[in-house]
Order: C-alpha cells, then structure tokens, then sequence
C-alpha cells in the first residue's frame, strides 16, 4: 500500500497536517516525503503544477491536491472504517461549509499574522477571535463538531492548534481566554494519536516563525 501512496508535505503546514490525520484515522501505510518550499522538488512542481503548493496526495502516479479535498478522498477511497463526513446531504453540506469557513477565517487570516507587520498583526487578531467563537459556537456542548465521532471538520481545524502559541505570542491574547471550550475540544483531540503523532509540536512552529521574522525584520 505504501509504495503506491506518497504524501509530499511540509512539517509545519496545518494543511499538510489534516492530510496526515486523516491517514493516520484510516491505518493506511504512505510514503512521506518532506518538501523543501525554497526549493521545490520536480515531483512536487509535476504533479501539482498549478498552484505548486503542498500537500499532494500522489495514489497510484496521480495526484490529489488541496488538503480538504485530499481528506475527503481519502474518505471515499479508503471507506471501510468509519466515514469523516456524515452520509446526510444537508450534513454534508454543513460539513463543507465550516471545512471552508476554517480555511477563510482562520487559515486565511493566520496566514496575514505570522508574517505580517505590526498593524497588519491587530487588524487580523480581531477577525481571528471572530473566527474562532463562531466556531465555539458551532461546536456547542458537543464533543466533536460532528456528535460524538471525531470526523471531517475536526480534521480541518485541530492542525491550527499548533499555531495558536503563535498566533497568541504575536498578537498578544490567549485563545483559551477568549474560547475555552474551543481549547477544551483541542485537547480532546490530542488525545487521539492520530491528532498527537501528526500536528507539530507548538513550541518548534514558534522557534520557526520567530527567526523567519527576525530574518525579514517583521518585528
């Protein structure tokens, strides 16, 4: 099985991470190998020649790209253990729906926080705690946004666990300050091996940010 599924990824990419969750959920065996984004490798520019981005899921010589679309592959293709997204259409659909939330509204504006100056820094913080309580809110008193089964939205959003050290050291609050069941329904997850052996250590994504700022004098 692993010599006809390859992940090319990064080791500090939420978006790498959800891919590598919903593998590790599944048992399937795959081939790592970790991308040098300065230096892109062939395979990654021939097989993702569009956006040239990471994570691509390669199976059997082709490839899967954009890391929702990767999990929920790997949900129809590998579909004897239980399913990431519900078999209802209208759940479904709400599943998608907050999957992109995520991506808009904490990977988007994430991505303006670590490498962004000062003002840029405060501007995003409050859309990010916006972000982040409604999805507190969605969440409720359940154990996992879906019910009680760990699935596809909580794969899309436990990987920006190990950004928030850095989000809070940048932008001067803590999550769990702001969303504690948020932060409660986080460890919850990192119960889960799957979640705990595939997000990176918070602490390392912060030692990474802190000299590529010092590097472009961000601070």
């Amino acid at each position: 099985m692993a010599e006809e599924l390859i992940l090319l990824d990064e080791w500090l990419s939420m978006f790498g991470m959800r891919a590598r969750i919903a593998l590790a959920e599944k048992g399937i065996e795959y081939v790592y190998k970790e991308e040098d984004l300065d230096n892109k490798s062939q395979m990654l520019l021939q097989m993702n020649p569009i956006h040239k981005k990471i994570p691509v899921l390669i199976h059997k010589g082709k490839p899967v790209c954009e890391s929702i679309n990767i999990v929920e592959y790997i949900d129809q293709v590998w579909n004897d253990s239980v399913p990431f997204l519900p078999s209802d259409p209208y759940q479904k659909s709400q599943a998608r729906f907050w999957a992109d939330f995520i991506n808009k509204k904490v990977g988007d504006v994430g991505g303006r926080i670590w490498p962004g100056k000062r003002d840029e820094i405060e501007v995003a913080k409050k859309e990010l705690i916006e972000g982040l309580k409604e999805l507190e809110n969605m969440l409720g008193n359940k154990p996992y946004f879906g019910g009680h089964t760990f699935g596809f939205v909580d794969i899309a959003l436990i990987p920006f666990y190990s950004w928030f050290h850095t989000y809070e050291e940048l932008c001067n609050f803590k999550v769990e300050a702001e969303c504690d069941k948020l932060i409660a329904w986080a460890k919850r997850c990192k119960q889960r091996e799957s979640v705990s052996k595939s997000i990176a250590d918070e602490k390392d994504v912060y030692y990474y940010v802190a000299n590529y700022r010092k590097r472009f004098d961000l601070d």
